[in-house]
């Protein structure tokens, strides 16, 4: 192993919370969006959703803006139609962490920008060390750059990524492996005047109530592959690198290396389509594998719903498997991945059917809530239709929150009703973002909820077990480390992750890579396979505390 060199340790000495966790031993979820400042009010079309673009709600981000070490927030915002067609509300809020407290530094950090806000994803495009972030939008999506003065920039019009369509999640990852991240947005479809309004057409009906059209009948959007040309410009190759799809409904999206060979794969979420797998050919060029992978349908040969994705080794393996989150009355799918790109439905197997057949998700993460060192699932729920509340038919429009622990050998239980509290609160959520805001060493979750306030679940109780964290930086490789992956040792039991960007439902989550670590009280080693395919190898290592480590220079 080599020494230490280049490392960066931040040790924490305890929670400033007082934690209480639930009886079940899993960690209390308690919502603190409001009184730590967070109260920006949603807006998504109004009460009644005429129009499908009402219902879809916007994300999140958890991302430090200042290189300060604390985890900021940025919200994206949405419109009415009516003022849409007048240019909009404001898309965006940037809440400052100031230890403790949130503060609105929107304005000073010149992001009053105007429109329909959908997703948002994060990463430091310029390879300057400022992280820089992309906003999804009902046309035209903006690039905002990082000044590194607590300012951004629109560069939209200068990096050529101002797409007009609808657009949906976005996520950065470089993958050509050149060191500079490229980006895939995924749109969804094509929202325009001749859109009829709910209670127009016989044909838009939802269990015998009228209700909004769509997706079904309108004309699906395709999604763009941009290549960072290293200038501060984009270029569109979604024609060159096989990753065009005509006709789609493009929702989740996540860049991760499925088959562990050191090339980022793609992977989309399409909603009342077939989900795409594709494949990087390492060559500039991927090849779309869903179907013959079987991360296209669900175990029935159906297409589903997709909304949200989450990707995580639950069942270590070494590989990453992928979370899909789909619509009420059907199950939301975990596609096990048994390796060499091939991967089998585990939902019934794992103890994830039934249970979510009633609600409808949205943003989802896999993360070690408890710290016993296996990942759990949030999943954050919300009907389309406020129209079910009056159909007696098991559903409703608000909807509490999913939250199951990982049990180990593949199983999971849903433990969100035996925790109560702010989690079993109804609410019509969508984006959902993953991160230690606190830095007290477990998971909290920021969740966008339909015009409603934010809620800010802060995690009391999962750093009762031990954790280490790594912010990773890059030097040949892209400055984020995008598509680094992380593998520890600790006790004989390995785990492994990835830096990712972008993810869950139009929401980004904290880049630091986090892992529970139960009872051990150290690391024996950490091997950290780099973007750009280089490798290295550290430790042992205390835990409870943040390791920053620096790609070697060759």
């Amino acid at each position: 192993m080599r020494p230490m060199k280049a490392l960066f340790i931040v040790a924490v000495m305890g929670a400033a919370v007082s934690v209480f966790p639930a009886a079940s031993g899993f960690p209390n979820f308690v919502d603190v969006a409001g009184q730590l400042g967070i109260t920006l009010m949603n807006i998504c079309g109004g009460a009644s959703k005429d129009y499908i673009v009402e219902a879809n709600g916007n994300g999140g981000a958890f991302l430090d803006y200042d290189n300060d070490s604390d985890i900021d927030v940025l919200i994206v915002n949405g419109s009415t139609i009516d003022r849409y067609k007048r240019g909009g509300d404001p898309i965006l809020a940037l809440y400052r962490n100031d230890g403790g407290r949130f503060v609105d530094v929107t304005k000073q950090a010149r992001l009053l920008k105007n429109g329909w806000g959908m997703g948002v994803c994060a990463a430091d495009y310029d390879n300057d060390g400022n992280i820089d972030f992309y906003v999804t939008a009902l046309g035209p999506n903006v690039l905002f750059r990082n000044n590194g003065d607590g300012t951004f920039s629109d560069v939209t019009a200068k990096a050529g990524v101002g797409d007009a369509r609808w657009g949906a999640n976005c996520a950065f990852g470089d993958y050509d492996r050149d060191g500079y991240v490229d980006l895939y947005v995924a749109n969804y479809l094509t929202f325009d005047e001749k859109v009829p309004r709910r209670g127009a057409n016989e044909l838009c009906r939802y269990m015998g109530a009228d209700v909004f059209c769509g997706p079904v009948g309108l004309k699906g959007e395709p999604d763009v592959l941009y290549h960072n040309n290293g200038n501060g410009s984009f270029s569109d190759v979604t024609a060159k690198a096989g990753v065009r799809d005509p006709n789609y409904y493009g929702f989740g999206v996540t860049f991760s290396d499925f088959d562990n060979d050191g090339w980022p794969d793609i992977y989309v979420a399409n909603d009342s389509q077939p989900n795409f797998l594709f494949h990087n050919k390492r060559n500039g060029a991927f090849s779309e594998i869903g179907l013959v992978s079987g991360t296209a349908l669900n175990e029935a040969g159906r297409a589903q719903s997709g909304m949200g994705v989450a990707v995580a080794d639950y069942d270590g393996n070494g590989y990453f498997d992928i979370f899909v989150t789909n619509f009420a009355r059907d199950t939301n799918t975990l596609y096990r991945n048994l390796g060499n790109m091939f991967f089998i439905d585990a939902t019934l197997a794992a103890g994830l059917g039934e249970v979510s057949l009633p609600h409808l998700g949205w943003g989802a993460g896999m993360a070690d809530f408890d710290n016993d060192g296996l990942p759990d699932i949030f999943v954050a729920n919300g009907h389309v239709y406020p129209e079910v509340d009056g159909l007696n038919v098991g559903q409703r429009y608000l909807q509490r929150k999913e939250i199951y622990r990982n049990l180990g050998g593949g199983k999971f239980e849903d433990v969100a009703r035996d925790l109560g509290g702010d989690v079993v609160t109804g609410k019509s959520s969508r984006g959902a973002a993953f991160g230690d805001y606190d830095n007290d060493g477990d998971i909290d979750v920021l969740v966008i909820n339909l015009n409603d306030r934010p809620s800010l679940y802060r995690n009391d109780g999962g750093a009762r077990n031990h954790w280490i964290a790594f912010r990773l930086e890059g030097s040949r490789s892209n400055r984020s480390a995008v598509g680094a992956r992380i593998e520890i040792e600790a006790g004989g039991r390995k785990q492994v992750s990835e830096v990712r960007s972008g993810g869950s439902y139009l929401s980004h989550d904290d880049m630091r890579i986090h892992f529970g670590l139960g009872d051990r009280t150290r690391i024996d080693r950490v091997r950290i396979r780099w973007p750009n395919g280089n490798t290295e190898e550290r430790g042992p290592i205390e835990a409870d505390r943040f390791v920053t480590i620096w790609e070697e220079e060759r």
